[in-house]
């Protein structure tokens, strides 16, 4: 009697059923969407030797490795494992952490998107939860990871001080602002504090170093893309350090463990309770010094 194949542990481990009996689409961990020369060329050869010689790309920067058979899937995980590669999950746990270049590329970065993805993978990837959960990051204001989308998202901003002394009123910082929080009078630039998005385009277009940015962490919590969309939202002031931030992630996703029902989203717990609640819960961590 053929042993039974259970194809939910498989799921957890990333292994996804197709429509052709035995095989399934195998899901990769990709960190902050990057991946090394050499571990390119590993799952290159697996998807040559084990698939059809092609993998797919999916929307949240993962890779997938589709026909894999299952009777090939152990060796197909040694392979990959020995080149770098591991699997990713699926069901009701932590995804794989998204990110864009950040500010070790991007110019208009505001933070190093990269190695807070990998600290926030190691942190919390593949933790069991009533729903799945996923964070993205993106390196500021442009929002090119979509922050929003997702259960959390963090974005790169920045606050910024104005030094009147160095500024030659050329008035760059006004034009670059879309926000009209800038203006100019009497050759001095005004800022209206309540218009600032922290975006840091002053920052970036001074050729004189007036505006002084301290970067932070813009947290937004709740967001869905799917069968309901959801844009998430901020409930708390950029957040200066990471100390910080981790303390309320880790909040924001205890509360979830313990307040949402089976099979239900960060979103539709919110809605359910309310969002009095989290907020209590966010404020609590981010005062917690």
């Amino acid at each position: 009697m053929a042993e039974k194949i259970d194809y939910k542990a498989l799921k957890a481990g990333g292994f996804m059923s197709q429509v052709q009996k035995g095989y399934g689409s195998l899901r990769l961990a990709v960190v902050g969407g990057n991946l090394d020369a050499n571990q390119i060329k590993v799952v290159a050869e697996v998807a040559e030797k084990y698939g059809h010689g092609y993998i797919h790309m999916t929307s949240r920067q993962g890779i997938e490795i589709p026909f894999i058979h299952v009777n090939d899937l152990e060796q197909v995980k040694k392979e990959l494992e020995e080149g770098g590669v591991y699997t990713g999950v699926c069901g009701p746990r932590v995804r794989t952490i998204t990110a864009c270049q950040g500010s070790e590329i991007c110019p208009s970065g505001c933070i190093d998107t990269y190695t807070l993805a990998k600290e926030l993978n190691d942190r919390y990837f593949g933790r069991q939860l009533p729903h799945k959960f996923k964070f993205g990051v993106t390196g500021c204001q442009n929002n090119c990871l979509k922050a929003e989308e997702n259960d959390v998202g963090i974005k790169g901003g920045m606050t910024v001080e104005y030094k009147e002394d160095a500024c030659i009123s050329c008035g760059v910082c006004v034009k670059a602002c879309r926000e009209n929080a800038l203006k100019m009078e009497d050759g001095k630039v005004i800022i209206d504090n309540a218009k600032c998005n922290n975006c840091a385009r002053c920052v970036k277009s001074c050729p004189t170093d007036a505006w002084v940015g301290t970067p932070g962490y813009i947290v937004s919590f709740g967001g869905t893309f799917g069968n309901k969309i959801y844009k998430a939202e901020e409930y708390l002031p950029i957040l200066r350090d990471k100390e910080t931030l981790f303390r309320v992630t880790d909040a924001a996703i205890d509360y979830f463990q313990e307040h949402a029902n089976p099979s239900e989203r960060f979103r539709a717990t919110l809605t359910r309770l309310g969002d009095e609640g989290l907020r209590e819960t966010l404020e609590k961590a981010y005062q917690d010094k």
